[in-house]
């Protein structure tokens, strides 16, 4: 089999029996754009595209790298590392089908498991610890503007990491990003999922923690 037939016959059944695009919040993206590729002289570079990304709760969770059944299931491992540090995600998966190799980028854990986690068992493996605010905020989703504004991986990245900061009571946050990477859009974001979740109201009778936050 080539790797589309792999993906088609044999990862995309695994994943499905593992309950991912059938249990209720779990997606499964599918040639996921992370970059649109560097703008140079002569045109774009090439992008750099995720062959799967499981997303759970509103949440990006794990990153797949597939190869054919004729290849080691190991080829497809490097590309994977590098996928999950660009979308700073603490597990990554490269399968061929007939084998699925699973590292933890936290604790450096790494081997051959049997199938796919179900979407429940990856997000508690992600989320070690309960967090209400952190949930109500991943619930919300980022503000498109109609469909006309999509959130750069980067973005995400920063913003989920504010919303996880607030979640846990932190009262100084700072965010420093350079020029033209969108720190009015993040904020936005930010403001929206605090809007949206009623954060500032009055709760159990006494009022949220206000973090002084600051970007640059």
């Amino acid at each position: 089999m080539n790797e589309a037939e792999t993906r088609a016959e044999l990862i995309d059944p695994a994943l499905k029996a593992s309950g991912w695009g059938l249990v209720e919040g779990s997606r499964v993206l599918r040639e996921y754009h992370i970059t649109a590729g560097k703008i140079q002289t002569g045109g774009r570079s090439k992008p750099v595209i995720a062959d799967y990304l499981l997303v759970y709760k509103g949440r990006k969770l794990a990153v797949i790298e597939a190869k054919s059944n004729e290849l080691e299931v190991g080829e497809g491992v490097a590309q994977a590392k590098d996928y999950a540090a660009k979308l700073q995600l603490e597990t990554i998966y490269a399968s061929n089908g007939k084998e699925i190799y699973q590292i933890c980028m936290k604790t450096g854990k790494e081997g051959l498991i049997a199938g796919f986690p179900t979407p429940e068992a990856l997000w508690n493996k992600t989320f070690a610890t309960q967090n209400e605010w952190r949930d109500k905020f991943t619930r919300v989703p980022f503000e498109d503007v109609g469909g006309t504004k999509g959130t750069r991986y980067y973005q995400e990245i920063a913003v989920n990491n504010t919303m996880n900061a607030i979640a846990e009571n932190k009262q100084r946050i700072l965010l420093t990003l350079a020029t033209g990477t969108g720190k009015t859009f993040i904020a936005f974001q930010i403001a929206w999922k605090l809007f949206q979740t009623r954060w500032n109201l009055k709760h159990d009778g006494a009022r949220r923690p206000r973090p002084s936050g600051r970007l640059r």
